[in-house]
């Protein structure tokens, strides 16, 4: 399968280096010192799930160079959504995926208004990692799963094709019946964890068996699962439980890139994710005082540290 991760950060390597081991054809698309890296010395992934080494690498910072792909992993920024799908134009043929995986879950539409609905997926992945150095991501965690489906419910070819391709390389591969019941489980755990983590600048095993904080994950979850469900969305009866089950069952090192971003003093994707759960909670009338606070407690340093500090 031709394949062109749009994004080379932590999600789109840890993808895109299984697939490329796998014998894909695969372009990583990235920038800067991390760009010059992977073509001088490869795409290399280490931590929890073992080690990859994709060498060479095919990499460029012009997505017209590659030609048409038979998938895209859509995965920059949520502020660079709509700038990159312009890119992305020349690779998108007739029957191409691009499935998203951004933290949000208002990606595929803002994609499908520029690239056209037939294009877009709606997706989501569980994997974590970070950018250690240029060209080399660190995975934390031994999950990596790509959840994917098209918008209309509907199974076709092309999703079967991805996920045979996804279980060949050795990741869960799961397509979804309702896709945006999935993004929206995925986005009632990212939500809690992205904004705590962010808020406490800590891995979750420094924070986990303290009764206050703990209590203020919680209770961002559980707000995230009343807003899903004033939205009219099927969510298992279950999820909170469920989810908070599964974080007490994370490695305690285990961090969202959003506290990583925090503590760089990176822009943060705030207003998609907890400020998100704040306008919807207005929209449909939910009261989400645990997500207003971590969101006015971090928007000082939305736009990077050295940005709101000067």
């Amino acid at each position: 399968m031709r394949i062109a991760v749009m994004g080379t950060g932590a999600m789109g390597a840890l993808f895109g280096a299984a697939l490329a081991t796998a014998g894909n054809d695969v372009t990583f698309v990235a920038r800067g010192e991390h760009l010059a890296a992977i073509r001088r010395d490869g795409l290399r992934v280490e931590g929890d799930r073992g080690s990859a080494h994709v060498q060479p690498a095919q990499a460029t910072d012009d997505p017209a160079e590659i030609g048409e792909v038979d998938l895209v992993l859509f995965c920059v920024k949520l502020w660079d959504v709509e700038p990159a799908a312009e890119k992305i134009r020349p690779v998108v043929g007739a029957d191409t995926a691009v499935i998203p995986l951004q933290n949000g879950i208002d990606a595929p539409e803002r994609l499908a208004a520029i690239l056209g609905p037939h294009a877009v997926m709606g997706g989501t992945a569980m994997a974590t990692g970070a950018i250690v150095a240029p060209g080399v991501i660190r995975q934390t965690g031994t999950f990596q799963r790509l959840t994917f489906g098209e918008l209309n419910g509907r199974r076709s070819a092309r999703a079967e094709a991805i996920r045979d391709c996804g279980e060949a390389a050795g990741f869960d591969a799961i397509i979804a019946d309702d896709i945006e019941v999935a993004m929206w489980e995925k986005f009632n755990m990212l939500v809690p964890h992205s904004g705590v983590t962010a808020l406490t600048r800590s891995p979750i095993g420094r924070f986990r068996d303290d009764p206050d904080t703990w209590a203020l994950y919680e209770a961002v979850l559980r707000e995230v699962t009343a807003v899903g469900r004033a939205r009219g969305l099927a969510l298992p009866h279950d999820i909170a439980e469920s989810l908070l089950d599964f974080v007490r069952g994370l490695p305690p090192h285990h961090i969202a890139s959003m506290a990583n971003d925090v503590i760089r003093g990176n822009r943060l994707e705030l207003q998609w994710l907890s400020g998100k759960i704040v306008e919807l909670g207005r929209e449909y009338g939910v009261p989400t005082p645990a997500n207003t606070f971590v969101y006015a407690a971090l928007k000082p340093w939305m736009y990077g540290s050295v940005a709101s500090l000067a």
